[in-house]
């Protein structure tokens, strides 16, 4: 990646991080536009996909990732023309700026992440390859459930898009 386009996307997933309520203080976003993850997925080696057999399948398995702070497994899902739609009209493309987002959210509450959350669905509508759904959060760190919504667009058992409605800065945390 040449180096305008690397602060590019450094500025845009800082955008996008602050928009999620993610921030950078103390983030995994680094110096001189590079990224710096302690502890967290070597983001340069994404795992191999991991297809589902069904729409349902493939929401499952990422819920349960999520739900167990699995980045290897979530980003399992993702094809490399994958797209996160945000609030805001904020779009993430492609797997590596997907694995970014992820490696971020996997974190432990006191680092900024969400580990330890637990995200259910309440509702479900399936529409084609598309599974929409309601869902709830809940954690020890929140004072009350969270709830959103996303459409999780998915074909040949992979998870190709996301339109949510999370925004991190809107959990209320004890």
């Amino acid at each position: 990646m040449r180096e305008w386009e690397m602060q590019h996307f450094t500025a845009r997933m800082t955008i996008i991080l602050g928009l999620l309520g993610l921030g950078v203080g103390g983030s995994s976003w680094g110096q001189q536009g590079k990224t710096r993850i302690a502890s967290q997925p070597n983001l340069r080696q994404l795992p191999p996909l991991k297809r589902q057999d069904s729409p349902k399948a493939v929401v499952d398995e990422h819920l349960d990732a999520l739900n167990h702070c699995d980045w290897q497994r979530l980003m399992a899902q993702y094809p490399p023309q994958a797209e996160f739609f945000l609030p805001g009209g904020q779009v993430i493309k492609g797997r590596e700026q997907v694995g970014e987002l992820f490696a971020t959210l996997v974190k432990p509450v006191k680092e900024g992440g969400l580990c330890g959350a637990k995200f259910e669905i309440e509702h479900e509508f399936l529409v084609g390859g598309t599974l929409n759904a309601q869902w709830r959060a809940t954690a020890d760190f929140l004072v009350e459930p969270y709830k959103g919504a996303d459409a999780y667009v998915t074909k040949d058992g992979l998870l190709w898009a996301i339109v949510t409605t999370f925004q991190k800065d809107q959990l209320k945390t004890r």
